[in-house]
Protein backbone atom coordinates (compact mmCIF):
# COMPACT_ATOMS: atom_id res chain seq x y z
CA UNK A 1 0.00 0.00 0.00
CA UNK A 2 2.65 2.25 1.31
CA UNK A 3 4.40 1.78 -2.06
CA UNK A 4 1.23 2.60 -3.93
CA UNK A 5 1.08 6.14 -1.90
CA UNK A 6 4.41 6.93 -3.14
CA UNK A 7 3.81 5.93 -7.23
CA UNK A 8 0.28 8.21 -6.60
CA UNK A 9 2.06 11.00 -5.26
CA UNK A 10 4.75 11.10 -7.78
CA UNK A 11 2.14 10.39 -10.95
CA UNK A 12 0.25 13.35 -9.75
CA UNK A 13 3.89 15.73 -9.51
CA UNK A 14 4.36 14.61 -12.98
CA UNK A 15 0.89 15.33 -14.54
CA UNK A 16 1.06 19.03 -12.59
CA UNK A 17 5.13 19.72 -13.72
CA UNK A 18 3.52 18.75 -17.74
CA UNK A 19 0.64 21.20 -17.26
CA UNK A 20 2.78 24.39 -15.97
CA UNK A 21 4.92 23.54 -19.04
CA UNK A 22 1.84 23.87 -21.13
CA UNK A 23 0.59 26.80 -20.19
CA UNK A 24 4.40 28.32 -20.18
CA UNK A 25 4.61 27.16 -23.97
CA UNK A 26 0.86 28.94 -24.34
CA UNK A 27 2.09 32.46 -22.93
CA UNK A 28 5.29 32.24 -25.15
CA UNK A 29 3.39 31.78 -28.48
CA UNK A 30 2.62 34.33 -30.40
CA UNK A 31 -0.97 35.61 -30.62
CA UNK A 32 -0.30 35.05 -35.12
CA UNK A 33 -0.55 32.39 -36.77
CA UNK A 34 2.66 30.85 -38.56
CA UNK A 35 1.07 32.10 -41.82
CA UNK A 36 0.35 35.84 -40.53
CA UNK A 37 3.86 36.02 -39.37
CA UNK A 38 5.65 34.54 -42.74
CA UNK A 39 3.56 37.57 -44.35
CA UNK A 40 4.64 39.97 -41.90
CA UNK A 41 8.17 38.77 -42.12
CA UNK A 42 8.35 39.19 -45.88
CA UNK A 43 6.48 42.22 -45.92
CA UNK A 44 9.49 43.88 -43.44
CA UNK A 45 12.12 42.18 -45.91
CA UNK A 46 10.97 43.87 -49.11
CA UNK A 47 9.83 47.18 -47.18
CA UNK A 48 12.95 49.76 -47.87
CA UNK A 49 15.18 50.94 -45.50
CA UNK A 50 13.97 54.71 -45.34
CA UNK A 51 10.39 54.07 -45.88
CA UNK A 52 9.59 57.86 -44.34
CA UNK A 53 11.58 59.38 -47.31
CA UNK A 54 10.67 57.30 -49.80
CA UNK A 55 6.61 58.58 -49.39
CA UNK A 56 7.97 62.11 -49.28
CA UNK A 57 9.58 62.02 -52.71
CA UNK A 58 6.50 60.38 -54.27
CA UNK A 59 4.81 63.68 -53.41
CA UNK A 60 7.16 65.50 -55.07
CA UNK A 61 7.11 65.48 -59.50
CA UNK A 62 9.90 64.06 -61.29
CA UNK A 63 11.65 65.52 -64.02
CA UNK A 64 9.67 63.94 -66.24
CA UNK A 65 6.34 65.19 -65.16
CA UNK A 66 7.12 68.98 -65.41
CA UNK A 67 7.93 70.94 -68.38
CA UNK A 68 10.98 72.54 -69.88
CA UNK A 69 12.48 75.29 -67.53
CA UNK A 70 12.50 78.49 -68.54
CA UNK A 71 15.33 80.85 -67.34
CA UNK A 72 14.32 83.97 -65.53
CA UNK A 73 17.63 85.45 -64.64
CA UNK A 74 19.10 87.31 -66.60
CA UNK A 75 22.96 88.51 -67.27
CA UNK A 76 24.19 91.49 -65.25
CA UNK A 77 20.75 91.66 -62.76
CA UNK A 78 21.86 92.71 -59.64
CA UNK A 79 19.18 92.08 -56.70
CA UNK A 80 17.02 95.23 -55.53
CA UNK A 81 16.39 94.58 -52.29
CA UNK A 82 13.34 96.74 -50.24
CA UNK A 83 15.52 99.46 -48.75
CA UNK A 84 15.70 100.88 -52.38
CA UNK A 85 12.52 101.17 -52.86
CA UNK A 86 9.37 103.77 -51.57
CA UNK A 87 6.76 102.10 -49.01
CA UNK A 88 3.76 101.74 -51.65
CA UNK A 89 1.59 99.29 -54.44
CA UNK A 90 2.82 98.63 -57.52
CA UNK A 91 2.35 96.25 -60.39
CA UNK A 92 5.12 94.43 -61.68
CA UNK A 93 6.04 92.18 -64.00
CA UNK A 94 6.54 88.29 -62.32
CA UNK A 95 8.85 85.93 -64.76
CA UNK A 96 8.16 82.21 -64.00
CA UNK A 97 10.45 79.46 -64.81
CA UNK A 98 7.16 77.06 -65.69
CA UNK A 99 4.70 78.22 -68.33
CA UNK A 100 2.34 75.78 -66.29
CA UNK A 101 2.22 78.37 -63.64
CA UNK A 102 1.68 81.50 -65.29
CA UNK A 103 1.12 84.75 -63.55
CA UNK A 104 -1.45 86.98 -65.38
CA UNK A 105 -0.49 89.72 -62.86
CA UNK A 106 1.15 90.84 -59.76
CA UNK A 107 1.06 93.29 -57.40
CA UNK A 108 4.38 94.37 -55.18
CA UNK A 109 3.90 95.53 -51.47
CA UNK A 110 6.62 97.26 -49.94
CA UNK A 111 5.84 98.11 -46.28
CA UNK A 112 8.93 98.67 -43.43
CA UNK A 113 11.69 96.99 -45.12
CA UNK A 114 9.74 94.45 -46.27
CA UNK A 115 8.06 92.75 -49.48
CA UNK A 116 5.26 90.59 -50.91
CA UNK A 117 3.68 89.80 -53.90
CA UNK A 118 0.43 88.97 -54.61
CA UNK A 119 0.19 86.51 -57.76
CA UNK A 120 -2.96 86.21 -59.74
CA UNK A 121 -3.13 83.00 -61.49
CA UNK A 122 -4.07 82.33 -64.43
CA UNK A 123 -5.08 78.65 -63.92
CA UNK A 124 -6.87 77.34 -60.95
CA UNK A 125 -5.25 73.49 -60.48
CA UNK A 126 -3.34 74.58 -56.95
CA UNK A 127 -3.93 74.16 -53.92
CA UNK A 128 -0.69 75.59 -51.82
CA UNK A 129 2.55 77.26 -52.63
CA UNK A 130 5.42 76.97 -50.12
CA UNK A 131 8.04 79.52 -50.17
CA UNK A 132 10.88 77.32 -50.64
CA UNK A 133 11.75 73.95 -52.56
CA UNK A 134 9.18 71.30 -53.18
CA UNK A 135 11.56 68.79 -50.99
CA UNK A 136 12.10 71.59 -47.98
CA UNK A 137 7.53 71.10 -48.69
CA UNK A 138 7.02 68.14 -47.94
CA UNK A 139 8.78 67.97 -44.37
CA UNK A 140 6.66 70.77 -42.93
CA UNK A 141 3.55 71.19 -42.09
CA UNK A 142 -0.20 72.48 -43.54
CA UNK A 143 0.29 75.34 -41.46
CA UNK A 144 2.96 76.16 -43.43
CA UNK A 145 1.96 76.15 -47.07
CA UNK A 146 0.15 79.10 -47.92
CA UNK A 147 -3.39 78.84 -49.41
CA UNK A 148 -5.17 81.04 -52.12
CA UNK A 149 -8.03 83.60 -51.94
CA UNK A 150 -10.64 83.23 -54.70
CA UNK A 151 -11.72 87.10 -56.67
CA UNK A 152 -15.08 87.28 -57.44
CA UNK A 153 -14.57 86.27 -60.99
CA UNK A 154 -12.80 82.91 -59.97
CA UNK A 155 -8.72 84.17 -60.02
CA UNK A 156 -6.67 82.34 -57.61
CA UNK A 157 -4.93 84.73 -55.62
CA UNK A 158 -1.49 83.56 -53.63
CA UNK A 159 0.48 86.14 -51.70
CA UNK A 160 4.56 85.26 -50.70
CA UNK A 161 7.52 86.85 -49.43
CA UNK A 162 9.81 88.05 -51.52
CA UNK A 163 13.42 89.04 -50.59
CA UNK A 164 14.80 90.88 -53.73
CA UNK A 165 13.82 91.78 -56.72
CA UNK A 166 15.72 91.31 -60.05
CA UNK A 167 16.95 87.93 -57.89
CA UNK A 168 15.71 84.24 -57.81
CA UNK A 169 12.92 83.40 -55.72
CA UNK A 170 12.22 79.61 -55.05
CA UNK A 171 8.48 78.84 -54.96
CA UNK A 172 6.50 75.11 -55.07
CA UNK A 173 3.33 74.57 -55.85
CA UNK A 174 0.58 71.78 -55.10
CA UNK A 175 -1.23 70.68 -57.86
CA UNK A 176 -4.48 69.65 -56.81
CA UNK A 177 -5.24 66.96 -59.88
CA UNK A 178 -1.36 65.07 -59.08
CA UNK A 179 -1.44 65.72 -55.47
CA UNK A 180 2.30 66.37 -55.97
CA UNK A 181 4.73 69.42 -55.20
CA UNK A 182 6.53 71.19 -58.75
CA UNK A 183 9.62 73.05 -57.95
CA UNK A 184 9.08 76.73 -59.61
CA UNK A 185 11.15 79.52 -60.07
CA UNK A 186 10.24 83.07 -59.97
CA UNK A 187 11.38 86.62 -60.49
CA UNK A 188 9.81 90.09 -60.02
CA UNK A 189 11.50 92.25 -62.97
CA UNK A 190 12.85 95.68 -60.96
CA UNK A 191 12.91 97.60 -64.43
CA UNK A 192 8.55 96.90 -64.66
CA UNK A 193 8.27 99.15 -61.83
CA UNK A 194 7.79 103.01 -62.28
CA UNK A 195 10.35 105.29 -61.67
CA UNK A 196 8.68 106.83 -58.82
CA UNK A 197 8.78 103.49 -56.41
CA UNK A 198 12.64 104.19 -56.32
CA UNK A 199 14.27 105.94 -53.18
CA UNK A 200 17.34 107.13 -56.10
CA UNK A 201 16.97 107.33 -59.66
CA UNK A 202 18.78 103.93 -61.00
CA UNK A 203 18.56 105.36 -64.72
CA UNK A 204 20.03 108.89 -66.14
CA UNK A 205 17.14 111.36 -66.58
CA UNK A 206 16.68 113.78 -69.13
CA UNK A 207 16.95 116.30 -66.45
CA UNK A 208 20.02 114.93 -65.24
CA UNK A 209 21.59 115.30 -68.54
CA UNK A 210 19.73 119.20 -68.71
CA UNK A 211 19.12 118.54 -72.03
CA UNK A 212 17.26 121.88 -73.45
CA UNK A 213 13.91 121.87 -75.77
CA UNK A 214 15.07 120.71 -79.40
CA UNK A 215 15.78 117.46 -81.10
CA UNK A 216 19.02 115.50 -81.03
CA UNK A 217 19.69 112.14 -82.25
CA UNK A 218 20.78 109.18 -79.91
CA UNK A 219 22.49 105.12 -80.14
CA UNK A 220 19.64 102.95 -79.38
CA UNK A 221 20.30 99.09 -78.87
CA UNK A 222 17.37 96.45 -79.18
CA UNK A 223 17.48 93.28 -77.20
CA UNK A 224 14.83 90.63 -77.15
CA UNK A 225 12.57 88.08 -78.92
CA UNK A 226 14.26 85.83 -81.60
CA UNK A 227 16.67 88.51 -82.18
CA UNK A 228 15.80 88.56 -85.59
CA UNK A 229 13.98 92.08 -85.29
CA UNK A 230 15.91 95.18 -85.32
CA UNK A 231 15.46 98.68 -84.99
CA UNK A 232 17.49 102.05 -86.59
CA UNK A 233 20.38 103.82 -85.00
CA UNK A 234 21.04 106.61 -83.84
CA UNK A 235 17.46 107.36 -83.16
CA UNK A 236 15.77 110.89 -83.46
CA UNK A 237 15.16 112.25 -80.14
CA UNK A 238 12.69 115.02 -78.90
CA UNK A 239 12.67 116.92 -75.94
CA UNK A 240 9.79 119.21 -74.84
CA UNK A 241 9.16 120.64 -71.67
CA UNK A 242 11.25 117.80 -69.91
CA UNK A 243 9.63 115.07 -71.83
CA UNK A 244 11.57 113.12 -74.52
CA UNK A 245 10.35 111.10 -77.07
CA UNK A 246 12.37 108.91 -79.64
CA UNK A 247 11.46 107.89 -83.00
CA UNK A 248 12.03 104.14 -83.28
CA UNK A 249 11.92 102.60 -86.99
CA UNK A 250 11.59 98.95 -87.15
CA UNK A 251 13.15 96.51 -89.32
CA UNK A 252 9.44 95.60 -90.60
CA UNK A 253 6.14 96.50 -91.11
CA UNK A 254 4.66 93.94 -88.84
CA UNK A 255 4.34 95.67 -85.66
CA UNK A 256 1.18 97.44 -84.90
CA UNK A 257 1.60 98.50 -81.36
CA UNK A 258 3.55 99.09 -78.62
CA UNK A 259 3.95 99.17 -75.15
CA UNK A 260 5.51 101.48 -73.07
CA UNK A 261 4.72 101.66 -68.68
CA UNK A 262 1.71 100.30 -69.68
CA UNK A 263 0.65 103.02 -72.43
CA UNK A 264 -0.22 101.94 -75.67
CA UNK A 265 1.29 103.41 -78.51
CA UNK A 266 0.04 103.14 -81.93
CA UNK A 267 2.23 103.14 -85.28
CA UNK A 268 2.91 106.69 -87.24
CA UNK A 269 3.31 104.54 -90.32
CA UNK A 270 3.13 100.78 -91.45
CA UNK A 271 4.51 101.35 -94.91
CA UNK A 272 7.72 100.35 -95.53
CA UNK A 273 8.72 100.30 -91.72
CA UNK A 274 6.53 100.47 -88.10
CA UNK A 275 7.76 103.66 -86.88
CA UNK A 276 6.67 104.50 -83.42
CA UNK A 277 7.16 107.66 -81.43
CA UNK A 278 7.59 106.42 -78.05
CA UNK A 279 8.52 108.08 -74.68
CA UNK A 280 12.36 107.76 -73.31
CA UNK A 281 11.97 106.79 -69.21
CA UNK A 282 15.44 107.20 -69.09
CA UNK A 283 18.96 106.30 -70.28
CA UNK A 284 21.81 103.57 -69.74
CA UNK A 285 19.49 101.04 -68.90
CA UNK A 286 17.45 98.52 -70.82
CA UNK A 287 14.32 100.01 -70.89
CA UNK A 288 11.22 97.32 -71.23
CA UNK A 289 9.14 97.62 -74.06
CA UNK A 290 6.56 95.31 -76.03
CA UNK A 291 5.53 95.35 -79.32
CA UNK A 292 2.66 93.60 -81.13
CA UNK A 293 3.51 91.64 -84.38
CA UNK A 294 0.94 90.65 -87.14
CA UNK A 295 4.17 88.34 -88.90
CA UNK A 296 2.56 84.93 -87.24
CA UNK A 297 -0.61 83.37 -87.63
CA UNK A 298 -1.92 85.63 -85.15
CA UNK A 299 -1.16 88.54 -83.45
CA UNK A 300 1.28 88.34 -80.73
CA UNK A 301 3.18 90.68 -78.10
CA UNK A 302 6.79 90.13 -77.61
CA UNK A 303 8.71 91.82 -75.10
CA UNK A 304 11.97 93.74 -75.71
CA UNK A 305 14.35 96.31 -73.62
CA UNK A 306 15.48 99.54 -75.98
CA UNK A 307 18.96 100.85 -74.39
CA UNK A 308 19.66 104.43 -75.28
CA UNK A 309 22.94 105.61 -74.61
CA UNK A 310 23.46 108.59 -72.80
CA UNK A 311 27.01 109.31 -74.10
CA UNK A 312 26.06 109.29 -77.95
CA UNK A 313 22.97 112.07 -77.51
CA UNK A 314 23.70 114.82 -79.97
CA UNK A 315 22.03 117.58 -81.20
CA UNK A 316 20.71 118.12 -84.24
Amino acid sequence: MRKFLIWLTAFAFSLELTACGQTENQQNQPETSPAVSAMESETQQNMPENSVIETENQRIASPDETVAYEEVLEEGMIPIYADALHDGSYEAEMKSSSSMFGIKKCILHVENGSMTAEMFMGRTGYLYVYSGTAEEAVSHEEADYIPYTETEDGIYVFTIPVQALDAEIPCAAYSKKKEKWYDRTLLIRADSLPAEAFAESRFTTAESLGLADGEYTVDVKLEGGSGKASVSSPAKLTVSDGNIFAEIIWSSNKYDYMLVNGEKYNPVTMEEHSVFEIPVLGFDYPMPVSADTTAMSQPYEIEYTLYFDSASVTAS
